[in-house]
């Protein structure tokens, strides 16, 4: 069942693109190996089921806003939504760790996604074995995947240049996480 929820959460997202549809797929298109290869991994992504959607919804969001990937943020937000993300989830990213918003669970989550997004990635030891207290190591191998995944795919949009379509429009969005000083 959580396989046909997301599933339609992804075409409805799609469904309410208004502008600048054609970006991605026509960068895609330039070289159709990678445009396979993208989408064999994000059908991949999407048929996994182990984790909760909502913790993998929230884990890509948290890291698109890291990336600063706006066209991420805007497929996100909206995904978010339809996993049942609420709009204080969906605000407070930024703030998670002092947020009432999350449960310990989520807060572990986000703090896993920001270790893996922030370069070098840090203190991802002692946040695998918090995991592991909640999660199978199957759940954790498919949040880590959804992480790198989502890294991959906001870095790649930025390059291209990728922009918002308004799927998240009227809803609440997300927004891109001020960045740290080096």
């Amino acid at each position: 069942m959580r396989v046909v929820e997301r599933v339609r959460g992804y075409a409805g997202a799609i469904k309410r693109a208004r502008r600048n549809r054609g970006e991605l797929v026509g960068w895609l298109g330039r070289r159709p190996q990678i445009g396979a290869a993208t989408v064999m991994y994000e059908t991949a992504l999407l048929l996994s089921n182990k984790l909760d959607p909502r913790l993998k919804e929230l884990a890509e969001l948290k890291t698109a806003g890291l990336v600063g990937c706006q066209f991420c943020l805007d497929i996100g937000s909206a995904l978010a939504h339809t996993s049942g993300l609420t709009r204080e989830q969906i605000t407070d990213l930024g703030r998670y760790r002092t947020s009432d918003a999350y449960s310990e669970l989520e807060k572990a989550v986000l703090a896993f996604a920001e270790a893996m997004t922030v370069t070098p990635a840090v203190e991802l030891e002692e946040l695998r074995t918090e995991l592991l207290t909640h999660l199978s190591k199957a759940q954790l191998m498919e949040l880590a995947a959804a992480i790198a995944w989502e890294n991959q795919r906001a870095r790649l949009n930025q390059g291209l240049g990728v922009r918002p379509t308004g799927m998240a429009d009227g809803l609440t969005c997300a927004m891109p996480e001020p960045r740290r000083a080096p």
